[in-house]
């Protein structure tokens, strides 16, 4: 008797009363494409969760992308069995033995959701925890600290058994809650900011800033290599490349060197927020963290604010860097992050960037530079590839700009 189904169950998307359908569809269009690649397999949905029926298809990979997909609380690996006790026995034995491999104690957690059913979940407990003690020999009950939990779950449809339940990602269903522009640095940062971004619902775009020759294409690569690790968890992104060199150089040129990085990250700021308005992103996304640096100082993110009336989100404002490592070790993006090439944002730097820079000097400061033209420039001499969990696309798409 092999594992035929998985069970997915909801967190957050149970609490959303009269939108929860609209959840749990958006939900089943982040899954459906996951099953591609086993053709076997079925999704299905039922009143309070989706179903996986795997038609012989190997379990482990398919769980191994789900793991990933935010919206889903926990997965169970389950056998099911009809409505009949007898079926319910062969059916928790089996899953037991597949199980029982190097344990020693078990338990048995039934719930009958099925009122129909005649016999209650006390009592299925006790008979179905008999029945596996008297047709294995090594395993011993233990309700407190088992190493194995069989769950039992008695629906109108048929029994569910399991003992395998994995944690989900949690969060919201990726494209639930509107699109966001990314600035993304190739740091650490700014691509656990985006994971963070996307757990809450938001489908992302991504900006990155290329200054060359200062910067190197091994620098835009290691972007590239990011946007796809946050693949695996939103799905389809779009990674915008923007020409940045000029806007530098005349940075470099024209503003007192105190000021350049607070000027830099107002234009950058200007930029991200033009692209967001052309491709219907409705806020803006940084790997910002209270205190890390010089621009990220309450007076220096007042200043650098100040050009944009559209929302920015800082999923990172009050975590620590050590925080922010873990995660990035989490979802694997961390030693792309290291390899030591610089971003436009580690260039030209300044000796004593203003850690309190004042609006009023930043405006004044700015008079010198054709502001409008060096957005103009840079927005439509960005570069837009699109990537996915497979591979990049190389396709390009200037003529969006």
């Amino acid at each position: 008797m092999e594992y035929d189904h998985i069970l997915i169950r909801y967190g957050e998307i149970a609490l959303k009363g009269k939108n929860r359908r609209s959840f749990e569809e958006q939900l089943r269009r982040n899954i459906k494409p996951l099953l591609k690649d086993y053709p076997n397999a079925r999704l299905k949905r039922a009143f309070d969760r989706l179903y996986i029926l795997l038609n012989g298809e190997n379990y482990e990979p398919i769980v191994d992308r789900l793991k990933k997909v935010f919206g889903i609380q926990s997965l169970s690996v389950a056998i099911k069995a009809e409505n009949g006790i007898e079926a319910i026995k062969e059916a928790s034995l089996a899953a037991l033995q597949k199980a029982s491999h190097g344990k020693k104690t078990f338990k048995v957690s039934a719930r009958r959701r099925n009122k129909n059913f005649p016999i209650d979940s006390q009592a299925l407990n006790q008979l179905i925890g008999a029945h596996l003690l008297r047709n294995t020999d090594s395993l011993t009950v233990d309700v407190h600290h088992p190493d194995i939990d069989l769950r039992v779950e008695v629906k109108g449809d048929g029994t569910y058994i399991s003992c395998i339940q994995i944690k989900g990602a949690g969060g919201l269903p990726v494209g639930s809650a509107g699109k966001v522009m990314l600035m993304l640095s190739g740091g650490i940062d700014s691509p656990v900011a985006g994971y963070l971004a996307m757990k809450r619902g938001v489908r992302l775009e991504a900006v990155h800033f290329h200054s060359p020759p200062f910067t190197s294409e091994r620098a835009k690569k290691k972007v590239e290599d990011l946007t796809q690790k946050l693949c695996q968890y939103g799905g389809k992104i779009q990674l915008h490349i923007v020409p940045f060199t000029v806007t530098q150089q005349e940075i470099k040129k024209n503003v007192p060197d105190n000021y350049s990085m607070t000027i830099m990250r107002r234009m950058m700021l200007r930029v991200t927020e033009e692209l967001a308005r052309k491709r219907g992103a409705l806020a803006i996304a940084t790997g910002e963290s209270l205190g890390q640096v010089a621009s990220q100082t309450i007076e220096s993110m007042h200043t650098i604010n100040a050009v944009t009336n559209m929302p920015i989100l800082r999923p990172l404002i009050s975590m620590d860097k050590v925080e922010i490592m873990d995660i990035a070790h989490k979802i694997d993006t961390y030693e792309i992050s290291i390899r030591p090439y610089e971003d436009c944002c580690t260039i030209f730097l300044p000796t004593a960037p203003k850690t309190k820079p004042k609006l009023d000097r930043a405006m004044a400061f700015e008079q010198s530079l054709d502001i409008e033209k060096l957005v103009e420039d840079a927005v439509n001499g960005t570069e837009t590839f699109t990537f996915s969990r497979e591979v990049k696309s190389d396709q390009k798409f200037e003529e969006l700009f």
